[in-house]
C-alpha cells in the first residue's frame, strides 16, 4: 500500500522523514507535530493520536536516542525539534497541518520565538494546542495582573503571567487556537518528596487543608488528543478548565497515596512558606499561595463535556495505567524540573 511505501523509504537512507512526507503529502494523512513528546502530556499525547488513526503522528524530540520509544508508542516520524534552536524549526514543521504545545516553564523565551514563527507561515498551520493554566489571562476574563487575589499590595504570581503570556503569543501570531487550562498537575504535587517518601513515608509543602483540584495529565493528553484529531473547526478559539473531579487536602493526598503503596502509610507534615521559598524559589511559592488560597478548588464541567465522563482522581491516576503505559505511580519516581534546594526560575 502507500503507507507501506511511505514507511519503506522513511526508513531507508534513500530518503529524509521529511522528503518522504512531501512526497505523500497529497494522499496521507494530515500530520500532527507534538512538541515535548517525551513529556508527561506529550507522551500521552503520542499514544493516543497513534490509537485513533486519523493522523500522522510526528514526535519532536530534542533527544535522537529518544525516538525508539517515541515510536514504540505509535509515532509516525520523529523529528529533532530544540525549542531555543531556531534553526530545528523549519524542518520539524514541514508538512505540518497542527500542534501540539507545550514548554517547560523556563522557555517561555523561545516559546514567545516559536509562536512568532508558526504566524509567519501563511496559513499552513491550521490549528494549535496549546497547554496552560488558569488564572492570569485577559481574553475570556479581565484579570488585572497588579491585582494578587488574596493579598492586598501584590499582584498575579509571575508564573501564572507567564501561561498567559504563552497563550497570548499564539493568539498575536494569529492561529487557530485551543488552549487547555489546566489544574495544578497531580504528577508535579510529589515529585519533589519522592525519595523522602520513599526512604521515610512523609512529604511536606505548604498546601495543608486547602483543598484543590489536581488534574490528572492522562486526562489533559487525552483532551489534546481529541482537540487535535476533531480539530480547528470544532475547537478553535475555545479555552477549555481541565481540573480533577475533586478538591482534596494534603492529609487526602496521602491517604490516596498510601493505598496505592498497598497500604503503606504515609504522613503529610505542613511546611511554611518560608522554608518552602527557600527550597525552591519565590516563583514557585508565589504559585503556590494560590494553591491555598481557594483559586484552584473548583471543579470544571469542561473535561466531561468534552469526553463524556468525569475526569480521573487522584488515586485512579496513580493506580492507572495511561495510554503511553504508565502508572502515575511509576512516574512520580522519575526525573522532576524542580529540585530541593534550585530554583528552576531564577534566570527565566
Amino acid at each position: 500500500t502507500i503507507y507501506q511505501m511511505f514507511h519503506l523509504l522513511r526508513r531507508s537512507r534513500i530518503m529524509t522523514p521529511c522528503a518522504a512526507a512531501r512526497l505523500f503529502s497529497s494522499t496521507s494523512k494530515p500530520t500532527i507535530l507534538v512538541t515535548a513528546a517525551t513529556g508527561r502530556i506529550g507522551k500521552e499525547v503520542v499514544a493516543r493520536l497513534a490509537l485513533r488513526g486519523d493522523v500522522r503522528v510526528r514526535a519532536a524530540v530534542y533527544t535522537p536516542s529518544k525516538a525508539s520509544y517515541l515510536e514504540s508508542l505509535g509515532a509516525d516520524e520523529v523529528a529533532r525539534f530544540d525549542l531555543s534552536d531556531p534553526d530545528t524549526y523549519d524542518e520539524a514543521l514541514e508538512g505540518v497541518t497542527s500542534v501540539y504545545s507545550a514548554s517547560l516553564d523556563p522557555l517561555l523565551e523561545h516559546h514567545l520565538a516559536f509562536s512568532r514563527h508558526l504566524g509567519t507561515l501563511g496559513g499552513q498551520i491550521e490549528h494549535v494546542v496549546r497547554v496552560s493554566c488558569m488564572g492570569s489571562d485577559t481574553n475570556t476574563a479581565s484579570y488585572d495582573a497588579s491585582v494578587h487575589v488574596s493579598r492586598a499590595g501584590a499582584g498575579i504570581p509571575l508564573m501564572l503571567q507567564h501561561y498567559w503570556w504563552g497563550e497570548e503569543a499564539l493568539i498575536k501570531a494569529g492561529v487557530p487556537l485551543t488552549v487547555l487550562r489546566c489544574n495544578f498537575f497531580m504528577n508535579h504535587l510529589l515529585k519533589t518528596d519522592a525519595e523522602q517518601i520513599q526512604k521515610e513515608g512523609w512529604f511536606s509543602n505548604p498546601l495543608g487543608d486547602t483543598r484543590n483540584s489536581f488534574v490528572s495529565t492522562s486526562d489533559v493528553g487525552e483532551v489534546a488528543a481529541l482537540c487535535l484529531s476533531e480539530g480547528a473547526e470544532k475547537h478553535a478559539n475555545k479555552f477549555y478548565d481541565i481540573t480533577g473531579p475533586q478538591p482534596q487536602s494534603m492529609s487526602e493526598i496521602a491517604a490516596d497515596l498510601g493505598r496505592a503503596l498497598d497500604g503503606r502509610r504515609v504522613e503529610y507534615r505542613p511546611q511554611s512558606f518560608a522554608a518552602f521559598e527557600s527550597d525552591f524559589g519565590s516563583t514557585r511559592a508565589e504559585f503556590f499561595e494560590y494553591l491555598t488560597n481557594g483559586f484552584y478548588t473548583r471543579v470544571s464541567p469542561d473535561f466531561y463535556n468534552l469526553t463524556g465522563r468525569k475526569p480521573t482522581s487522584y488515586f485512579d491516576y496513580l493506580s492507572e495505567k495511561g495510554a503511553a503505559g504508565e502508572t502515575g505511580l511509576e512516574e512520580l519516581w522519575q526525573a522532576n524540573l524542580w529540585k530541593k534546594g534550585e530554583d528552576a526560575m531564577k534566570n527565566a
